[in-house]
């Protein structure tokens, strides 16, 4: 009977091992919002990754840009015992509160895109998968300073000013005005379009009932340059003689500079940025170490290149 009680204790065991061994790694995803085709990439390239890990599963859940409801998910996270947590933050000056709270319940925590206020000072076992902002709006006003000859009137669209990458993006852009080759263009005014396209045709259709010339729009990102160009479109304005920027070489973005609209665009590898951060989370949950800052690097897209984009 004891030598019964010892071998089934001994499979009990067995099984249990066996299960844990099999258990999958559940990963908790708040997104910024759905409702963005760039975000929508980077959920792609997380969902594309865990589906060949196979013992990775996603939860993600829409901040639906409520800062409020995005701190919710992570608490509900954390209650929930998840192995690990994936971030992308709407407002960068609150991650050190969400930091906080999922470094306090020792799971680990991937900031993905979004840069977190606390970048420099993230605790073990949180990392940040991202590229470079300072690349991304200089090589862009880099390529519109050429194309402009280096002097001119500019119009400049902002992503969320909460957001940090959008406060790196028109930083990168001035600082490449003041550079002795592009000092000759000026801004004529900078005014939020929260990365929507929406938003953007707005604000475009608002600069030109105002009367003032101009000869380049630098958007944050493709979105909002994609709705300059349908409100000056709309308007009849000749696209040849305007030149147009944005950043993310998103399907539409590219869609927009074959058409011979978009003039520039900067490749920010949605896709590799969501495998990334699902890759290191689940390294993270299994005790591995990774890097604190994990980059993948912003390329410059101009209609001499963008095929090899189109493809990506």
């Amino acid at each position: 009977m004891k030598t019964a009680i010892k071998l089934a204790c001994a499979f009990g065991a067995l099984v249990l091992s066996s299960e844990l061994a099999d258990a999958e790694t559940r990963i908790g995803v708040t997104m910024t919002s759905f409702n963005n085709p760039f975000l929508t990439i980077l959920m792609n390239g997380m969902r594309d990754q865990a589906a060949q890990m196979k013992d990775v599963s996603l939860q993600m859940e829409d901040a639906n840009l409520d800062v409020s409801r995005q701190i919710n998910q992570v608490q509900n996270f954390i209650a929930s015992g998840v192995d690990a947590i994936i971030v992308n933050a709407i407002d960068g000056e609150m991650s050190p509160t969400i930091t906080k709270m999922v470094h306090s319940a020792g799971i680990p925590l991937i900031y993905v895109n979004h840069p977190p206020a606390d970048l420099e000072s993230l605790p073990e076992k949180a990392v940040f998968v991202g590229s470079n902002e300072l690349d991304s709006g200089t090589m862009e006003t880099q390529a519109v300073c050429k194309l402009m000859g280096g002097k001119g009137k500019a119009f400049v669209m902002m992503g969320p000013l909460e957001n940090i990458a959008a406060r790196v993006r028109t930083d990168d852009i001035h600082n490449v005005l003041k550079s002795d080759a592009c000092k000759g263009i000026t801004v004529i005014d900078e005014k939020v379009a929260n990365w929507s396209r929406g938003e953007a045709v707005d604000l475009m259709n608002n600069w030109m009932t105002s009367g003032q010339t101009f000869d380049a729009v630098i958007a944050n990102n493709d979105e909002m340059a994609i709705g300059a160009i349908q409100a000056m479109k709309a308007a009849g304005m000749d696209m040849k003689k305007v030149v147009v920027a944005g950043i993310d070489a998103t399907p539409d973005g590219l869609s927009a500079m074959k058409a011979g609209d978009l003039d520039v665009t900067v490749f920010q590898n949605a896709s590799k940025q969501g495998a990334v951060s699902v890759e290191s989370a689940a390294k993270l949950a299994k005790g591995e170490k990774v890097d604190s800052k994990l980059w993948v690097p912003f390329e410059l897209v101009t209609p001499e290149n963008m095929e090899k984009y189109a493809r990506k």
